[in-house]
């Protein structure tokens, strides 16, 4: 009877362990990535192919826009050199540094380590970053992903103009941030952070046991097919950025040095390997419906002010949600989760209509080409909805 009055604690004793360990919420692992569209140009929105072709003649944009609905290619095309030296002209499938675009794969990469069980977005941070500060006691990972953690930004320091120009590893980035405490209470504001991000690169490397982008690469760009998309080590082939300064025209803008932005915006990818990635992100392969749900949701605090004048953005994890659409006229309500990206020439904006499952990647190698990026990023969202074409910037 002892023995068996033993066995029964002993049972008892591991179904309760096994009932409140923490479970991990399996992710999807994706299978073979499907058949691309072909590599072509398509111009199946009248408006903005006319729009394109004379902006594309003029020099007032250069870069790429593609355009989908599902997996049905509506628009793409590109316009501008890659090498104005070499007089090399963009291709179609030319790699782009992202610049902060990059951030939702950081965040992705938070949450697939969550689904695998292996941390917590709640997790302080300070159980994961050596030498933390006592200030940060109460920074969480969720504040980091939601820019709400008061980490002052790498801008926001003393000594950026020097930060700016040299390279650092992951090592000295993550012990400058530890020399600083908080901007404000974890939670109470947010504030634009790649500092933030920079910190959530180096988790990802202490959790995975992997540098990021290695994890990146194994997690994400080799089982989708994504073999243009990866960190830019100076080998990528990543077109020339310029920037229009001085009044003579486009200037390359080789010091980008995005060592220094590791976790926050040092990715390069092409229009189709974001296609890619937007479809595999939105419908469901690569996070639990948790985490995708986690990661657009608004973290920002509830009396967060308005923009401008106008109705705030839901801060998600690496991504923004809004109606920005009306920041053009004709203005347009859709509601879009979106990212834009600006870093040593280079200004992007890629967007996702959930609703009509529409994306627009706009990429261009030019940094002083924003209200063109994002004018031309919502006349295409427009048009692909059946909405009245924008002609210009709301003002």
């Amino acid at each position: 009877m002892a023995v068996i009055a033993l066995m029964v604690i002993l049972v008892v004793g591991l179904v309760g362990w096994t009932t409140f360990r923490p479970v991990a919420t399996a992710a999807p692992t994706p299978g073979p990535p499907p058949p691309r569209p072909p590599l072509v140009v398509v111009e199946s929105l009248p408006q903005l192919t006319e729009q394109l072709n004379r902006w594309g003649a003029s020099g007032q944009f250069t870069g790429g826009v593609l355009v989908a609905r599902g997996d049905a290619v509506l628009f793409r095309q590109v316009h501008g050199f890659a090498d104005r030296r070499l007089g090399t002209p963009l291709a179609l499938n030319s790699r782009f540094r992202l610049a902060s675009v990059s951030k939702q794969f950081t965040a992705a990469a938070i949450l697939r380590l969550q689904d695998d069980g292996l941390l917590s977005v709640d997790d302080p941070v300070c159980k994961w970053i050596q030498s933390c500060p006592a200030a940060w006691a109460s920074v969480r990972l969720h504040h980091m992903l939601g820019h709400s953690s008061g980490i002052p930004d790498l801008m926001a320091r003393p000594g950026w103009g020097v930060r700016r120009v040299t390279p650092a590893t992951m090592e000295e980035l993550t012990a400058e941030s530890t020399q600083y405490g908080l901007q404000f209470p974890p939670g109470t504001k947010v504030r634009y952070n790649n500092a933030a991000y920079n910190l959530l690169g180096a988790v990802v490397e202490k959790a995975s046991g992997k540098p990021l982008h290695i994890y990146l690469r194994t997690a994400f760009f080799e089982p989708l097919g994504m073999a243009d998309t990866g960190y830019d080590d100076d080998a990528s082939d990543v077109v020339v950025g310029y920037a229009n300064l001085g009044g003579g025209g486009p200037s390359p803008q080789p010091d980008h040095n995005v060592s220094i932005i590791v976790g926050a915006g040092a990715l390069y990818s092409t229009l189709d390997d974001l296609l890619v990635w937007q479809r595999a992100l939105h419908h469901g392969h690569l996070l639990s419906p948790r985490s995708r749900a986690t990661m657009i949701a608004d973290h920002a605090p509830s009396d967060t002010p308005d923009e401008r004048g106008r109705p705030r953005r839901d801060w998600g994890f690496g991504l923004f949600n809004n109606s920005i659409g009306q920041r053009v006229s004709p203005a347009f309500m859709d509601r879009q989760i979106f990212h834009t990206g600006s870093w040593s020439g280079f200004r992007n904006l890629v967007s996702y209509q959930p609703d009509s499952d529409v994306t627009v990647i706009v990429l261009s190698n030019n940094f002083h080409q924003r209200e063109a990026v994002f004018l031309l990023s919502q006349q295409a969202m427009a048009e692909a909805l059946g909405r009245p074409f924008p002609t210009a910037m709301a003002r």
